[in-house]
This record gives structure tokens, sequence and C-alpha cells, in this order.
């Protein structure tokens, strides 16, 4: 891949852009392997990396509006003045090559919008304008979340009155929106969004289907940015994690799929639905953000599955502890014991220290730990020497960029 930003130097998001594909894949391989050398050992299956496109690929765009209302840019600012003195100047990355097919046409709807309504962009040095930036995620199903970032409510009638026309636009380009809504950042700070969330048009959330499951995505829930490799990274945890005992009627080994499962870090419930899709009779996923858990409860009773696939919100470093499985009233029961399997995908910090310790003297039989970090992730397995990594595989949610996905089965020794 070869990007006109990048080689202008307005954009170095894509640090390894112009290293050809399969140097980038035997790279990352080398480096998650040289990180886990001291947890693998020579019976563990290393699998080669699963790779989707490395262009056209990303489902979300986070863009800073910069210019004008009459002209607005939408991408970044400009990487090449000085932080303590930018002047507010972006980079207009609309045709920017990450992104699926379709998105460049919702971004030039949303530039459609902002000019219609007259939002001027924030100016960072100044601190005057109001619109600080759009976000827009496209679901496998070609609809649209479109979010507008504000400083304060103060233009939200003047938003709200040109929603009408975006959601023409949009149908018209064959992107149409699910969901329009605007986010509310009144703070001078370097952060993407706020916390408060007014739905403009639209239902509360993005279908995202996945290998046939269709995962509900509400305006400030998490989710996997690159579509493709995310099925691989579901598909292949419940194959994993079931030995293929939901297409074959048993596991390798003989083992068969976990009679119930926990999914830590569950997020809007993707490896716990599609673990439920593969045979597992009962998963609970637990996760801090509210917001993810009702998203995920509504796929839950969306896809008849309610009564055996139930979600809690709490922190999941406690989940093994007797009051961290205490979910609030409306959160329904906590799971009575311990699960036979957990999968955790924590944030980049790992599951950590209290976490670790608690599997180890847990018994639980198989853990599946889903990593972005692998520094983090050969921590936690060193700190878990009762469990053996069976299997390893990277995914590569981020290509153009060294990050990785690391996928890694423990089994208890």
């Amino acid at each position: 891949m070869q990007c006109p930003h990048y080689d202008a130097g307005e954009c170095r998001s894509c640090p390894l852009m112009g290293v050809p594909y399969a140097r980038q894949l035997a790279d990352k391989q080398a480096s998650v392997l040289a990180q886990l050398a001291d947890v693998l050992d020579a019976g563990t299956v290393v699998e080669e990396p699963f790779a989707g496109p490395e262009s056209g690929f990303r489902n979300k765009a986070k863009l800073v509006v910069t210019g004008s209302a009459a002209a607005p840019r939408l991408g970044i600012l400009d990487p090449r003045q000085h932080p303590k003195h930018h002047d507010g100047t972006g980079v207009d990355l609309r045709d920017c090559g990450l992104y699926l097919d379709g998105m460049e046409d919702v971004f030039h709807a949303c530039a459609a919008a902002v000019t219609a309504a007259g939002l001027e962009p924030y100016d960072v040095a100044a601190r005057t304008g109001e619109l600080k930036g759009v976000i827009v995620t496209l679901s496998p199903d070609r609809e649209a979340m479109v979010r507008f970032v504000l400083r304060s409510p103060d233009r939200l009638d003047a938003l709200r009155g040109v929603v009408p026309g975006l959601l023409a636009d949009l149908e018209r380009r064959g992107t149409p929106a699910a969901v329009v809504s605007a986010n509310l950042l009144p703070e001078h700070v370097a952060l993407p969004e706020g916390d408060q969330e007014i739905v403009l048009a639209g239902g509360p959330t993005l279908t995202m289907r996945l290998n046939g499951i269709g995962l509900r995505l509400r305006p400030q829930g998490f989710f996997q940015t690159n579509t493709a490799v995310t099925e691989g990274l579901y598909a292949a945890a419940a194959e994993w994690v079931t030995g293929g005992a939901g297409a074959s009627g048993g596991a390798a080994g003989g083992g068969g799929a976990p009679t119930s499962a926990w999914d830590l870090y569950c997020g809007v419930g993707g490896f716990a639905f599609h673990l439920a899709a593969a045979g597992v009779p009962e998963v609970w996923g637990l996760e801090t953000t509210a917001e993810a858990v009702a998203a995920a409860q509504e796929t839950a009773q969306e896809l008849g599955v309610a009564d055996r696939v139930r979600f809690a919100a709490g922190d999941a470093t406690r989940a093994l502890s007797p009051e961290g499985q205490e979910p609030s009233a409306d959160d329904g029961d906590a799971p009575a014991g311990l699960p036979e399997a957990v999968v955790v995908n924590p944030p980049r910090r790992g599951i950590g220290a209290d976490l670790s310790a608690a599997l180890e003297a847990s018994g639980i039989p198989t853990v599946l730990y889903s990593s972005c970090n692998p520094r983090t992730l050969a921590q936690d397995l060193a700190r878990m020497p009762s469990y053996r990594a069976e299997r390893v595989r990277v995914f590569d949610m981020f290509p153009q960029t060294a990050h990785t996905e690391t996928l890694v089965l423990l089994r208890r020794r």
C-alpha cells in the first residue's frame, strides 16, 4: 500500500507504509514469538498469522474537523506543526485508503451537513468554534453510525435541522444511517469524544454482523476496527475453546465444548455469542461499561438466547472473587460456581497480577487470552505457570503498523 498523505509528510499514522505486507506479517510474528519465548514450549502449536486486506479494512474513523463551516476538512491536525504552537490547520483524510469502501461517501455527506448547519470547526489555539470532530462507523451491512462531537449544546438545533437532509444524502449514496447522534465534549482536552450522547435520528444501536451474528453497537461502545480479521478472531476462539464441537460434535482430544464459559472484558459480547453459537450451553459476560452491557443484552434478546447468554456490569479483574460476582440489581443473577472456560480480552495493560493469580488458583481447565499487547500478555502468562500455552496465533488487526492482536489457548497442566 502507498499513500499520498504519507509521502507528503501530512500523516504518519501508518509507520510501516511502503513495507511489503508479507514482510510486515513476518516481522510481527517474529516480534510476538520473541516476547512470548519464555512462556511457550516445544509443543505449542504456532499458527501462521491471520490477515485480511492490507488496505480498505477500517470500519471506524475518528476525524478532527478543521477549516471552516463553508469548507470543512475532516481528518487530523497537521503533524508537521509543533504541538505547542499549532494553529489548528488540518489535513483532510476523506480519501484515506485504510477505510472500508463506502466510508468516503459518508465523510462527504457529513461535510455537506456541516456546511448546511453552519457548524464552525473548533479552533484549538483560539478555543473558539463548536464542531470538534466527526466519528463514523460502517457496518458489514453498509449501514452507518454518524456522530458529531460538539463543544456545547448551543448548535444542537442547527445540527438537528440538517439531519433529514443528511439521512437522504446517505440513502442516495447507498450508506443509510442507522444512528445519527451528537456527542458533547466541553473540555479543552485531547480526547475524541465526551460522556454525553444525544441520539438525533435512528435507533440506539448499529448492527455489526459478524459470522452471521448481529452484534449490537451503541455510540460509545468499543468494537474492533478491522471487520474481516475480527470475524477470524471470533471464529478461531470458538473453535479453539470447543474443539469444533459446535460443528462436528466433538473436540480434539475428546474434550468437547465446555458446559459453561465466562467472557471477561466482554464489550458487546463478541466472544460470548460465538462461544454460544459453537455449542457452549451457558455463557456469562462481564464488562465495566454499562452501555456495552446494555447492547449485549439487546443482542441476546434479538438472538433468542437471553436465557443462557447473560451479561453484567462489573470489574473483570475481580470476577473470580466472591464480591466480584455480585451484579447490580438489574443485571440478573451471577453464575453459580466457576466455569469450565474463561475468555479474557483486556486493554493494553493486560489482566494484571490479581486476575492472573485468581485464574492460577481457580482450577479452571481452559483460558483463552486475546491480547493487543504481547509484552503484558507475556507478563500475565508468566504469573500462571499451572497453564500451558497449547496454541498461539497472531491476528493482524492493524496493517501498516507494528500493532497486533494475539490469541493464546491455555490448558491447565
